[in-house]
């Protein structure tokens, strides 16, 4: 049913729906998940009634990830108010907000006992604020009853939404991360209700109002940009001051989404990331499956060390 529901959400989002995807290789090739741990993640994320981007998004680390109970949650409902040609979430009239979720949220951090927690969203256009309000408040709850847990939300644009993105900078997240997702040129094909130079802004606004946080965007590749164009990225993120990049190959979730160009190879990953780090960046991750939030509490004791050698540096 909630694949029925997600199909007739989804608006046929390829022009040319004859055009298909070549053949996944060998090395974006994952296991089914199965593990007793993996059970036992997704039976605590049921019961505190969370929805997981992991899921909504068809992750292809989740067996991996939730083996080591590391979870994304998703907030603000399952329900997106937009319709980007890369995404795999679902689509139309949006939910109503929990009451309850930011102590559910809370909850799911206690019972997982984790060191690291990525709280991401929907997109919620339908709110005056954007959902800034219920971010903060998931972030005051994680804080009041697992101290010791660091965070990192992943934000919507707020577009339009005047200063709503303050609410969530100012609640403190250990990491402020807002996807760029690709290369300005292809904005009006694969996410046509952002703005480029909108997103760009968020992320320099977010380290202008806190310097002390972390900021983090991430892009897929593989869906017809130049390796000039990627680069052309990572210098604006750097102009904004961007901490950590994150690079992973574009995969078509469903035939009406956007389909796959080309699949870049290992060696190329390689090189973006030798590049991004002569750039400036203080963490990178580029591999084929990197995602946002994949080894996201490894990758912050990682980003931690790094700001510690940059001032001693100084």
């Amino acid at each position: 049913m909630k694949e029925e529901l997600r199909r007739k959400r989804h608006p046929e989002k390829q022009k040319n729906p004859d055009q298909k995807s070549p053949p996944r290789p060998d090395w974006l090739r994952v296991k089914a998940p199965t593990s007793l741990e993996y059970k036992a993640t997704e039976k605590i994320a049921r019961e505190n009634k969370l929805v997981t981007v992991c899921e909504e998004a068809a992750c292809p680390n989740i067996g991996e990830c939730w083996k080591k109970k590391h979870v994304t949650v998703m907030i603000l409902g399952s329900v997106c108010t937009r319709a980007c040609a890369f995404c795999n979430v679902a689509t139309g009239r949006p939910d109503l907000l929990d009451p309850h979720e930011p102590d559910n949220v809370a909850n799911t951090a206690v019972k997982l006992g984790l060191e690291h927690m990525v709280i991401t969203s929907v997109d919620r256009d339908d709110l005056p604020d954007g959902g800034a309000q219920h971010f903060a408040q998931c972030i005051k709850k994680v804080r009041q009853r697992s101290p010791k847990t660091t965070i990192e939300v992943l934000t919507p644009d707020f577009q339009k939404k005047g200063d709503a993105w303050q609410i969530v900078v100012d609640a403190k997240p250990d990491v402020f991360n807002h996807n760029m997702e690709t290369v300005a040129r292809l904005y009006p094909s694969i996410r046509p209700y952002a703005k480029y130079f909108g997103s760009l802004q968020l992320l320099a606004q977010a380290k202008l109002r806190d310097p002390e946080i972390f900021t983090k965007s991430g892009i897929m590749v593989g869906l017809g940009e130049t390796k000039e164009e990627v680069f052309q990225i990572m210098d604006d993120m750097r102009s904004a001051d961007v901490d950590f990049i994150t690079i992973g190959q574009y995969l078509q979730p469903t035939p009406k989404h956007a389909v796959v160009d080309r699949y870049v190879t290992p060696e190329e990953f390689k090189e973006y990331e030798s590049t991004a780090r002569k750039k400036g960046f203080l963490m990178v991750s580029a591999k084929p499956l990197t995602r946002s939030s994949y080894l996201a509490g490894d990758d912050f004791s990682l980003l931690q060390k790094a700001r510690k050698a940059q001032l001693a540096a100084k």
